[in-house]
């Protein structure tokens, strides 16, 4: 877990002066542990410590920050090879994890081992390094090694038996072993990815780094862990998955897929590079529990299907590969021949399926993929005998052909480019020519991507390109907008895609629904040794009543959409909390049934078509957000009893839909399931800009949060738009309370999901440690259970 700010405090400053030495502690074994902590000793005159850092690029980035404050640089001739990097092939200095070499004993770094600042990533180098990996076929060659891949859903259990026929089933040991649980509390709540080397091998291992995903909504002991690495000059990604389980469909595994590809990224150690995508990978395996079902939903049918070891005419039904060969999923991945039965589900202890009524169907859950030019499969099997679990393990063994580093070819080679380099230097200065300089983005809308694309052209001469910010910025761009790539090299009459990307979220819509802010920016294109280019970002934005405050969308009898731009910016621009809307006890009713249905009267009554000009500031406002209404007496309609409501994502291709049926009210009804709904009234309250419980008062609801009383004098001293919301939800929230046999829902389950959200710390407040939190759910969960059972 990284280290926050919060979680440190200071004690002592020690001067970097010439007594000052940071020195990197060695294991007893000589040999580091892959992701273990980082051990070194801070030396000084005054003091002599010993301090431990989680392992990551934050804390490799730390030791390199402070060994620049050292003083340390590089020394040498001027064309060794490129900073951080020794003679590819050579496994003396060579990094495990990714850092500096480790010494053989304690000393004073030096000059020779140092980190480099990124600011020496200049022209030259970066030419260099791209022309030897252009020729990198000159000098390399493949060496295959073994690696064993393994994938068990172990249901939260420890292991009561050997794992032996798992893990040793192959006469000759691997190079390499990779292995993946599920459902296990560690790391990704609830997914572990162990890697484990040979020793002799472990000094060809570096570049190590690691990235988790969460599932969009729910948590939960679903998402993915990925660890990257490079083994001899081949780069690898294993990824663990735990997808979400919907025995019916397939569209959320797919779409959990692809929200784990496009959101896995390994942060480089130098912080001036760009982020490493899953795709940017030689070799790809990936594994988990996909829950992936059968098509075939006649269980007897299937079972008759195993009996008679028919797997071949049982795979036909599998959702996964029905999936892949529709190219919906796992593009360009492979898996090996299934000759096994399915993996899930069996009573736990035993090899006999699960036929209990809640039995799920049978399926291949566990499942292991590939993707790469270089691997291939030797094997691909499932371990009946291990019976601790319902799932059943798998295991494949493949074989990896590794681009390893021939020395004496690469010193010749790189001797060669080094000369051409030569040459190629001069004193022109660059230049590129751009396809595009004005840019528009037409209609954009809240959480809608939108994206324009132009071409960076260069000229003859090696060119280096980065946005840069305007004076008196510190970023280049508006949060709104963003560059990919926002730097990089071009070599001679070579070409970049560069993609603009537009997108507002809840931290910006309010200030563009507001005014304050406009879909305006101008980026400042520079070239290192060259001149500057001007680009100019400029669209519109349609309104939102995400992001817009209570108060001013109480005031909104019509869609948003439908206003006047500037009465739209009157409203939120002049949104003052505390300004009384309706007296105090507008919305105290005997039940929560019963306030539900005033309100629907309420705003049923007050929301007659209008138009801008007949708009009167003084005009009694609703009781609350029309928007709000619509999404909960929508979910009060047709979702009370529904399953595991709050806790299952809703489909992202749902949610333009249900904005825009709010933001235009050209629908009288939402389209879409219950939980995209859901998953939007969440969103709806999160983007408000005030919390239903006001900034100014969340101090004082986390210290009476032990107190009903307390806590109720708290929701009196909200502004009354507030106060109405925060009372209709709470109705709300009970009205699901008394279906809770049929959707299991319970009181703390819905003050987990609505306490952040209802209940935000201040902006710049560090985020709230666990007790914190707890409290804040705890002044949620009172208004569902005590004054709940009061009325």
């Amino acid at each position: 877990m990284a280290i926050a700010a919060e979680d440190v405090c200071l004690e002592r400053v020690l001067p970097m002066d010439e007594g000052f030495a940071l020195e990197e502690v060695v294991p007893e074994t000589g040999l580091p542990t892959l992701g273990s902590d980082v051990t070194f000793q801070i030396v000084s005159p005054d003091a002599n410590l010993l301090v431990q850092l989680p392992f990551g690029s934050q804390t490799q980035t730390f030791l390199r920050e402070v060994r620049k404050c050292c003083g340390a640089g590089v020394v040498g001739k001027e064309d060794c090879p490129p900073e951080g990097e020794t003679w590819p092939g050579s496994s003396k200095g060579q990094s495990v994890a990714g850092g500096a070499p480790r010494p053989s004993k304690l000393h004073r770094e030096g000059t020779s081992d140092a980190l480099v600042s990124s600011k020496t990533l200049d022209r030259r180098g970066s030419t260099l390094r791209s022309q030897l990996l252009q020729k990198e076929d000159l000098y390399t060659f493949l060496c295959c090694f073994k690696f064993f891949v393994g994938s068990y859903n172990v249901n939260g259990q420890s292991p009561q038996e050997s794992l032996l026929p798992w893990l040793s089933h192959d006469p000759e040991p691997p190079d390499v072993y990779c292995v993946g649980l599920q459902i296990k509390l560690v790391r990704r709540v609830g997914i572990l990815l162990l890697l484990c080397v040979r020793r002799e091998l472990a000094a060809n291992i570096s570049d190590v780094g690691i990235a988790t995903v969460g599932s969009l909504v729910g948590m939960g002991d679903k998402g993915a862990v990925a660890i990257h690495f490079r083994f001899h000059s081949t780069t690898i990604c294993m990824v663990n998955a735990h997808l979400a389980a919907h025995p019916q469909e397939s569209e959320q595994q797919n779409q959990d897929f692809h929200d784990i590809c496009a959101r896995l990224q390994f942060y480089q150690q130098d912080p001036s590079l760009p982020a490493i995508p899953l795709s940017q990978h030689d070799v790809i395996v990936w594994l988990g529990d996909l829950n992936y079902r059968l098509e075939e939903q006649d269980i007897e049918r299937v079972k008759k299907l195993i009996d008679a070891q028919d797997i071949c005419a049982l795979y036909q039904y599998d959702q996964l590969k029905n999936q892949m060969e529709a190219k919906r999923v796992f593009e360009d991945f492979t898996e090996g021949e299934i000759n096994f039965q399915p993996t899930y589900k069996y009573k736990a202890g035993s090899d006999e399926w699960d036929t209990s009524e809640r039995c799920c169907a049978f399926a291949w859950c566990d499942r292991i993929l590939f993707k790469g030019k270089t691997i291939s499969q030797l094997s691909y099997r499932s371990h009946m005998s291990l019976r601790n679990s319902d799932h059943k393990p798998v295991s494949a063994v493949f074989s990896i052909g590794v681009k390893v580093v021939d020395e004496q070819l690469y010193r010749k080679v790189f001797e060669e480019t080094v000369s051409s380099l030569d040459k190629m230097e001069n004193a022109s200065i660059p230049s590129v020519t751009l396809s595009k300089r004005e840019f528009f983005f037409r209609d954009v809308k809240f959480m809608q991507l939108q994206m324009e694309f132009f071409i960076i052209c260069n000229g003859p001469i090696p060119c280096q390109f980065e946005f840069i910010c305007k004076p008196h910025e510190s970023s280049y761009c508006k949060p709104w907008l963003i560059a990919k790539p926002s730097k990089g090299f071009l070599l001679p009459d070579a070409e970049v895609t560069v993609e603009l990307e537009v997108f507002v979220n809840k931290s910006t819509a309010t200030h563009l629904n507001s005014g304050e802010d406009h879909l305006e920016d101008i980026l400042v294109l520079h070239l290192d040794r060259g001149k500057d280019y001007f680009l100019s970002v400029s669209g519109n934005y349609l309104p939102s009543c995400f992001g817009s405050p209570i108060q001013a969308l109480t005031h909104m009898r019509q869609p948003i959409q439908d206003m006047l731009p500037e009465a739209i910016r009157n409203l939120v621009s002049s949104y003052c909390p505390g300004t009384a809307l309706l007296p105090c006890d507008t919305l105290i009713c005997t039940s929560s049934k019963a306030l539900i249905e005033h309100v629907a009267v309420f705003i049923q009554t007050l929301m007659p078509l209008w138009s801008g000009e007949d708009f009167f500031w003084d005009e009694k406002p609703l009781d609350i957000p029309k928007e709000l209404w619509m999404m909960v007496d929508h979910l009060c309609r047709s979702a009370c009893q529904q399953k595991d409501l709050f806790q299952q994502p809703g489909l992202r291709a749902e949610f333009p839909e249900i904005r825009d049926c709010l933001d235009t009210g050209t629908l009288d009804t939402f389209i879409g399931s219950s939980s995209s709904v859901a998953e939007a009234l969440l969103l709806f309250l999160e983007s408000l800009p005030e919390p239903v419980i006001c900034y100014q008062l969340y101090d004082s609801s986390v210290e009476r949060a032990s107190s009903f009383v307390l806590s109720s004098q708290v929701v009196s001293m909200l502004p009354t738009c507030h106060k109405n919301v925060f009372r209709y939800l709470m109705a709300f929230l009970r009205e699901l309370l008394q279906h809770s046999g049929k959707n299991h829902l319970d009181g703390n389950i819905l003050a987990s999901v609505f306490g952040p959200v209802l209940l935000r710390p201040p902006p710049g407040r560090p985020v709230p440690d666990p007790a914190e939190k707890q409290k804040a759910q705890q002044f949620i969960q009172q208004f569902l259970l005590l004054e709940g059972s009061s009325h």
